[in-house]
């Protein structure tokens, strides 16, 4: 699925410097870094800080928000759009019904409680965009020459794209399980699939109820600047056994970006260096990927930022 990239116009919250634009990420191991030792220091903090409650290891946590998507959407600008804000119009009955169901997690299997088909699609369906003079509420019609959506449930959404006007249509919707981080490792989770017209792909929503779910331990480092150099890690990008996607909170000037990464049998603790400069640069952050391998693979090992101690969740897809 294609990521866009993305830059956060926000204030820089660990005094990154600047340096020519142009770097490009560094993959493989961190050894090669001059700020290796100050990184092993901190995070041999991080990890000694790390402690759980019972629910990491027994309960529901998971590592991803609740709609996914099952495969490539083939998304055009328009039908990103939507599914990023969370618009949606059905055209077939939610079956109100709850059900129980069962998370199936490498180390063993979980029933919990689920939200019926209809409560999910309230929880997936956001609003409606606005209108749109004089363009079609769905790819492929006529324009109408005017607006032809109605508000939704919760009024009208905003966008900041002009040309996305559209809702995504549903038409169909099955239960299934699809799978997930978690805390425990990558889990099949039950969840709501919304077959979408213009999407190549269903959307999934997940059923897990809100009283099964355990949410992300808040951080337990102390909390102080990082050593000049270091960055932190924002997310995870992708996870594949051993390799790692990470993103950085980088300058919008800083080269030299490298990957760091600390691990031992129970914790992975990442996080980055760069070169600063000390001329003229505009103030962002911004999100460099960058790939590590680790020794092992991470397996249900939690993924530490190397500023907060927090783990990381995935991104978005």
């Amino acid at each position: 699925m294609r990521r866009p990239f993305l830059l956060l116009v926000l204030p820089l919250l660990l005094g990154a410097g600047c340096a020519p634009n142009g770097a490009e990420p560094a993959e493989g191991p961190s050894s090669g870094s001059p700020h290796a030792e100050a990184f092993d220091q901190r995070a041999t903090e991080v990890a000694e800080a790390w402690r759980p409650g019972p629910d990491w290891r027994a309960g529901y946590v998971p590592l991803e928000g609740p709609t996914l998507l099952t495969g490539d959407p083939r998304f055009t600008p328009d039908t990103e759009a939507a599914f990023r804000a969370g618009w949606y119009r059905e055209q077939v009955p939610m079956p109100p019904t709850r059900v129980g169901g069962e998370i199936r997690f490498p180390d063993g299997r979980l029933t919990v409680p689920l939200v019926s088909a209809a409560e999910a699609y309230r929880q997936l369906d956001q609003g409606d965009p606005l209108p749109c003079p004089g363009r079609p509420k769905r790819p492929g019609l006529p324009s109408p020459g005017g607006p032809t959506l109605e508000p939704g449930p919760d009024g009208w959404a905003t966008s900041t794209t002009q040309t996305a006007c559209l809702s995504l249509t549903v038409t169909g919707v099955t239960y299934g399980t699809v799978p997930v981080q978690t805390s425990r490792g990558e889990a099949q989770v039950p969840a709501w699939l919304f077959t979408v017209k213009e999407l190549a792909t269903p959307v999934a929503r997940l059923a897990v109820a809100a009283t099964a779910v355990t949410s992300v331990p808040e951080p337990s480092t102390p909390a102080r600047p990082l050593p000049d150099g270091l960055v932190a890690a924002q997310d995870l990008a992708a996870v594949d056994d051993a390799r790692l996607t990470v993103r950085l909170g980088v300058g919008a000037c800083d080269t030299g970006i490298t990957p760091l990464v600390w691990e031992r049998p129970d914790v992975v603790v990442v996080g980055g260096s760069v070169t600063r400069a000390t001329g003229p640069c505009p103030a962002v952050l911004k999100l460099e990927p960058v790939t590590v391998t680790l020794a092992a693979p991470l397996g249900a090992r939690p993924v530490l930022d190397i500023f907060t101690g927090a783990p990381l969740s995935i991104a978005p897809r």
